[in-house]
């Protein structure tokens, strides 16, 4: 029959051996990962030359006076309506289709086109017979068409929210 176990005796390693794993599992890691390795170095070299480090050293060596200096900023009533705005432009654009937005947003530009060439082109105002003219193309009525419609959209929401208030 074996004997009773009375005493368990722990094998600690020496800090000393500890320390020579942990250097030797370094050095592997750096041996496998050699090119991503060089590549971050390589990007903290280009960092550094653009004083990009230094700025982030900074910032944090003060980021208790840089923090209180952006909680007063947002802490005053312009930004919270800012914050608020930009969360409804958000969900706005989420509610377009983005054909019809990309659409509206193409006639824009070419808008803006055509201004620049008439503007640069022509000094004077135009006469009302011109005016009267270009009424009949059918670009000028179908935009005449479209400036309506999105007009009568955009009463219908002021009279549906003039109801609820």
């Amino acid at each position: 029959m074996a004997k009773a176990t009375k005493q368990i005796k722990r094998e600690v390693p020496h800090p000393e051996e500890v320390q020579s794993q942990a250097v030797a599992d370094i050095v592997t890691a750096l041996a496998e990962n050699r090119e991503a390795i060089l590549a971050t170095i390589g990007i903290v070299r280009q960092l550094n030359d653009m004083g990009v480090l230094s700025a982030v050293e900074a910032l944090l060596d003060k980021r208790v006076d840089v923090s209180e200096i952006a909680i007063q900023q947002i802490n005053q009533p312009a930004m919270h309506n800012t914050i608020k705005n930009g969360m409804t432009a958000f969900k706005f654009l989420g509610t377009l289709d983005p054909g019809q937005l990309q659409m509206m947003l193409n006639g824009v530009g070419n808008g803006f086109e055509k201004l620049g060439e008439g503007s640069a082109q022509k000094s004077g105002n135009p006469s009302l017979w011109k005016l009267g003219s270009s009424m009949r193309t059918p670009e000028v009525r179908q935009s005449i068409a479209t400036m309506v419609s999105f007009l009568e959209g955009m009463g219908e929401s002021f009279q549906e929210q003039k109801e609820i208030h």
